[in-house]
C-alpha cells in the first residue's frame, strides 16, 4: 500500500496526453484508461476534444469532472477572446488560481489551434513548448521521450503520437492503448 492510500482513499490515476506539431499538423492524442488505486475503471474515457466550433484542440490529465470545467471554462474564455487561445488560456488561468473553487481542481490541460500549443495547469502555467511537443498525465513522460526520438524521423505527427503512446502504454500502468486523437492543419512554415 502507498502512503498516499493508508492516509485515504486510493488516488485516481488517469492518462497521458501527448501533443506534436509537425509538418503542417498539430495532433493531440490521449489514452482512455482511468484507474482507482489498482483497479482500472475505465478503458476507454475520452480525454481529448475539440472546443470553439473546432479550431482548438485540447486534452486533459487529472480528475475527469475537474477537467469538464475546466473545458466548459475554456470555451467561455474563447469565446470572449476569439481567434486568441494564448490570450484565453492566460484569462482562465488567472482565474484558476484566484477562484476559490477553481484552486481546487486537479487536472492539467494541453490545447492547440492552428498557431500554438499550450500547457495550461492551476499553478497558473500558460508553457509553449521549445520544440512541437508536449505531454502531460502519469504517462506523460515516457510519451514525451518517445515523441521526442521519433520528431526527426520521416513519420508524421499522427504516425508519431500513435508510436509514442503505443510505447508509453507499453511502460506506464495507468495508460492503455485506446487511443483518441485529434488533428488540426497549421500554416506551413
Amino acid at each position: 500500500m502507498s502512503h498516499s492510500e493508508a492516509n485515504g482513499p486510493p488516488q485516481m490515476h488517469a492518462t497521458t496526453i501527448l501533443m506534436v506539431r509537425k509538418g503542417g499538423r498539430v495532433v493531440i492524442g490521449g489514452d482512455g484508461q482511468v484507474s482507482l488505486g489498482q483497479t482500472i475503471v475505465k478503458g476507454n474515457a475520452r480525454k481529448v476534444r475539440r472546443l470553439a466550433k473546432g479550431s482548438v484542440i485540447g486534452g486533459f490529465a487529472g480528475a475527469t469532472a475537474d477537467a469538464f470545467t475546466l473545458f466548459e471554462r475554456l470555451e467561455a474564455k474563447l469565446e470572449q477572446y476569439p481567434g486568441q487561445l494564448t490570450r484565453a488560456c492566460v484569462e482562465l488561468t488567472k482565474d484558476w488560481r484566484t477562484d476559490r473553487y477553481l484552486r481546487r481542481l486537479e487536472a492539467m490541460m494541453l490545447v492547440a489551434d492552428a498557431e500554438v500549443g499550450l500547457l495550461l495547469s492551476g499553478a497558473g502555467d500558460v508553457l509553449e513548448p521549445e520544440s512541437g511537443v508536449m505531454a502531460i498525465g502519469s504517462g506523460g513522460n515516457y510519451a514525451l521521450a518517445a515523441a521526442r526520438a521519433l520528431e526527426d524521423s520521416s513519420h508524421d505527427a499522427e504516425e508519431i503520437v500513435r508510436r509514442a503512446m503505443r510505447i508509453a502504454a507499453e511502460i506506464c500502468v495507468y495508460t492503455n492503448e485506446s487511443l483518441v486523437l485529434e488533428t488540426l492543419e497549421t500554416p506551413k512554415t
